[in-house]
């Protein structure tokens, strides 16, 4: 039946409906500008960015989740921005993260990376590549540490390295992602105990926070990961240090460097911070100030010691070659 033959009072409900598809289409349509409007209100007319989103491409818990929210409390401590959202993308070594960041439009918008990202990216064959980011700044080193539960049978790192020749794949080590600075140092320290790397059993995680529970558990033999993740169990005594990776001892703790304990390995993990690929000179310049606000803020100092992390700020196109060097 045509419009023109409906009754009255059904031309009268089609009516309605034409102008209620018609409100629709006006309440959206203005519902899309102001969501446009309030996206742009993250950055302001003089450069200046008022709402910063950092994605940590990991669990809570770990290194750059924990990188993530000292430099959001960091920014917000110092008044640099008005206020900052932490996610988390979990996920192969933070190429999941990556990918969504290659995606993302915002210039308000910055990712926690570093080595472990270099590598996770190669492993897994990743889509998603460095060549997909802007490099904002590189910001801190730190060393690697071998733990183990408290009530361990291991007292030195000797210890693990002999089980390691004599047991193999019955030595459980617990880590970040495969690929990653963690199973890297695993594998360094297998091999220099004399264990193939085929017997090396190493037991992936996604965050700092599920290789503790592993740890605290039982579950594993020891564990690997940067210094500033193990720490306080560590001066607590949950967990028993036997080593540390870097080319000197770390202050407070009791732990030999792997060459001072005779093992020819030395190995230091780095963070930064990227930005999504194609935004504007200005908003890169824009980022870059104001990590380097942040860099220089009495609030980032005292998380530098805090969490044990060296300053080896850099930034921009110097940053951006130092990236290229660890991908080669």
């Amino acid at each position: 039946m045509s419009t023109s033959q409906l009754r009255p009072s059904h031309a009268s409900a089609a009516a309605r409906r034409r102008r209620l598809r018609h409100s629709i289409v006006a309440v959206t349509g203005a519902l899309a500008l102001t969501l446009s409007s309030c996206s742009a209100d993250s950055g302001s007319a003089d450069g200046e960015i008022s709402r910063l989103e950092l994605m940590a491409p990991a669990d809570p818990g770990g290194g750059w989740d924990g990188t993530a929210r000292a430099m959001a409390a960091s920014m917000e401590g110092a008044d640099l921005v008005s206020s900052t959202q932490v996610s988390n993308v979990p996920g192969s070594g933070g190429t999941i993260g990556l990918a969504q960041l290659a995606n993302e439009t915002s210039e308000s918008y910055l990712m926690v990376m570093g080595l472990v990202m270099v590598g996770a990216i190669e492993t897994n064959e990743s889509s998603a590549t460095l060549d997909d980011v802007t490099p904002i700044a590189r910001l801190t080193a730190e060393d690697e540490i071998i733990v183990v539960p408290a009530d361990s049978p291991y007292e030195t790192i000797d210890d693990l390295a002999a089980d390691l020749r004599t047991n193999g794949r019955d030595v459980a080590i617990a880590g970040g992602s495969a690929g990653g600075t963690d199973h890297i140092v695993a594998g360094l320290l297998a091999d220099a105990a004399g264990a193939g790397p085929e017997d090396l059993n190493y037991i992936a995680f996604s965050g700092g926070g599920e290789s503790l529970a592993s740890l605290l558990g039982n579950k594993v033999s020891a564990g690997i990961s940067g210094v500033s993740e193990y720490a306080e169990q560590v001066k607590a005594g949950s967990l028993r240090a036997l080593a540390v990776t870097g080319p000197e001892r770390v202050e407070g703790i009791d732990a030999p460097t792997l060459t001072e304990a005779g093992y020819d390995i030395e190995f230091i993990n780095w963070r930064g911070v990227v930005a999504p690929a194609g935004i504007s000179e200005e908003a890169t310049d824009t980022l870059i100030d104001l990590v380097t606000d942040m860099h220089d803020s009495a609030e980032w100092g005292e998380a530098l010691e805090t969490n044990g992390w060296d300053d080896t700020f850099m930034t921009g196109d110097e940053f951006t070659a130092f990236i290229e060097e660890e991908r080669e």
